[in-house]
């Protein structure tokens, strides 16, 4: 079967140098929380579609190309991450599956996943907000991005803006649990109901009343 010929690609940005990260702290650390804020806004409207809410954009010379946040069940695609959304639509944007111009932010340390697709696409720098002690790459469980045998380092700094991101995401599975609770209660309260003995019939409900 014939596959159908690929979109023909949007024209791309016109690259320049990529400015330099802040060097002063305090202007490092607003920069990288209103970054972090804009992320969370996309993993809102993943806890809105029922999703686990994380979120990401992608910025390029301080400005954000691209969002994305978790998608995998709606999309029934196990890869559809908050970075994975992100970087597909940055890379769109540019024109080119790399990307070493530009920065990630994140609200969830990432997963090997989308660490391996960070690294692929050339990103000079991710921010993540909460870590991930089940699945975090980038120190948590592992770090992929201090192999040195690797072609190419991105730079990475966590912890920004990680109580709220954490908090997002410890009330959406709070939320979860007690749903589930509460739905278990239900059915083995049915059940028991349905299992309780029932009456035995009157005379006048087995229409056995003599005439």
């Amino acid at each position: 079967m014939t596959q159908p010929p690929l979109p023909p690609s949007p024209p791309p940005l016109p690259l320049r140098a990529p400015r330099a990260l802040p060097d002063d702290p305090a202007q490092a650390a607003e920069r990288d929380a209103r970054y972090m804020r804009a992320a969370l806004e996309e993993a809102r409207l993943a806890e809105a579609a029922g999703e686990v809410p994380v979120g990401a954009v992608v910025v390029w010379n301080d400005t954000i190309i691209a969002r994305g946040h978790n998608l995998p069940i709606r999309s029934v695609d196990p890869s559809a991450h908050a970075e994975m959304q992100a970087l597909r639509a940055a890379a769109q944007v540019i024109g080119n599956y790399r990307m070493p111009e530009c920065e990630l932010y994140v609200t969830l340390e990432p997963c090997a996943m989308c660490s391996g697709a960070i690294l692929h696409a050339r990103l000079r720098h991710v921010v993540f907000g909460a870590s991930d002690p089940k699945t975090g790459a980038a120190g948590s469980v592992v770090n992929l991005f201090e192999q040195a045998q690797l072609n190419h380092q991105t730079s990475i700094t966590g912890g920004v803006l990680a109580e709220p991101c954490g908090q997002m995401l410890k009330d959406f599975f709070g939320a979860r649990r007690r749903a589930q609770k509460a739905a278990q209660k239900a059915a083995q309260g049915a059940s028991a109901q349905n299992a309780a003995p029932q009456p035995a019939a009157g005379p006048d409900q087995n229409h056995d009343t003599e005439a």
